[in-house]
């Protein structure tokens, strides 16, 4: 299914992009080579570790089942300078003057300003995407929408990809796969290599894991700023996450087959749905946290104990309805899911802990699904 998503979205960001050079066309790159021109170390970094692997930063994630995310970076915005002043904001999206501000973003949110970047496209300006010098996420998927609506009919798409109604600054789609249809979520993204954002304090003092190697070298690709919010980028790491999942278990450890096995449950008998309230990233944080609160390779040699580590982790975000992300700590990751079905989740876990008789052989030998 995800090969099949990714070559009808490919066809659409193709037609997209030849009609508006400010939206790439998707690949497996994870870093479009663009943004790496002044950066040859890295570039040279990135092939490496690409060499031999499908992909390490795919352009779509899935999230659960039948609900994919594909991020569709924007072109022509290069040299990302982080400021530290900050000024009040007085629109609404369609560029109305409002009476007081617009509140400051928190946590894993930030402003935007044309002018942070040293290389930006002409285009960048227009405002079709911009206010006052900002560049406003919620017509910037404005924009991405109307060229989507045209191309789904010009690539002869239209019985197999549909636009859904959204609530807020999404664009949600149908894709007909021949296994299932399938929800995707489209994202523009700001890629921003070789830059690591003030607002994740990371690596944390006395920390074990991940080694100081690995993290200078996952903090030298940077992040990405994805429009979820009419006024606020959200900081995103997959990258990032990508790096510290990829040879985890190089030390003959199970954190990945943990993972693997807690994923199926969660999707056969504990949170099964199109749209469950734990996806694949919250499970993937909660793995990061536990590597990091047991960073000795010894810890993760029984698979047992190791495997109900992680469900107990589960139980307690999912009691708390607390999740902390993994490289902004302020920022609560259940902080608007369903707390109806956080309690269902809830219960059905504490039922599991109390009897964990389930035989596991025939989850914990599946493949990766991560």
């Amino acid at each position: 299914m995800v090969e099949e998503v990714q070559s009808i979205m490919l066809v659409l960001t193709r037609q997209i992009s030849s009609w508006d050079s400010r939206f790439y066309s998707i690949s497996n790159s994870g870093i479009h080579s663009d943004n790496l021109k002044d950066q040859p170390d890295l570039l040279a970094h990135w092939m490496v570790l690409l060499r031999g692997r499908r992909s390490l930063h795919p352009c779509i994630q899935v999230l659960a089942p039948s609900q994919f995310l594909v991020t569709i970076p924007l072109q022509g915005l290069s040299g990302f300078r982080q400021k530290s002043s900050r000024r009040w904001r007085y629109y609404t999206p369609s560029g109305v003057q409002l009476l007081s501000p617009v509140m400051e973003p928190e946590k894993l949110h930030q402003w935007l300003e044309v002018e942070q970047f040293q290389k930006i496209s002409a285009h960048w300006h227009d405002t079709d995407v911009s206010i006052q010098g900002d560049l406003v996420p919620a017509r910037v998927i404005s924009v991405l929408q109307g060229l989507l609506q045209r191309a789904i009919p010009a690539c002869n798409l239209t019985n197999r990809v549909s636009v859904l109604e959204s609530i807020g600054p999404t664009i949600r789609v149908t894709v007909e796969t021949s296994e299932q249809m399938v929800e995707v979520e489209l994202l523009p993204a700001v890629e921003i290599p070789g830059c690591w954002p003030r607002k994740a304090r990371w690596p944390r003092f006395f920390k074990r894991w991940p080694s100081k190697d690995k993290t200078r070298c996952l903090k030298s690709f940077g992040f990405d700023l994805i429009a979820r919010t009419n006024y606020h980028w959200q900081l995103s790491f997959l990258r990032a996450e990508r790096l510290l999942l990829e040879g985890m278990d190089d030390d003959g450890g199970c954190r990945m087959k943990c993972l693997r096995v807690v994923r199926q449950l969660k999707e056969d008998v504990w949170c099964p749905g199109s749209r469950p309230v734990i996806t694949c990233q919250h499970l993937q944080m909660i793995l990061l946290w536990e590597c990091e609160r047991n960073p000795s390779s010894k810890s993760w040699i029984d698979f047992g104990s190791s495997f109900l580590r992680l469900v107990r982790r589960l139980l307690k975000c999912s009691q708390q309805r607390f999740l902390r992300h993994y490289f902004v700590r302020r920022a609560n990751l259940l902080k608007s899911a369903d707390a109806n079905q956080l309690d269902k989740l809830a219960d059905k876990l504490n039922r599991f802990l109390k009897c964990p008789t389930l035989d596991l052989s025939s989850y914990s030998d599946h493949g990766s699904v991560c």
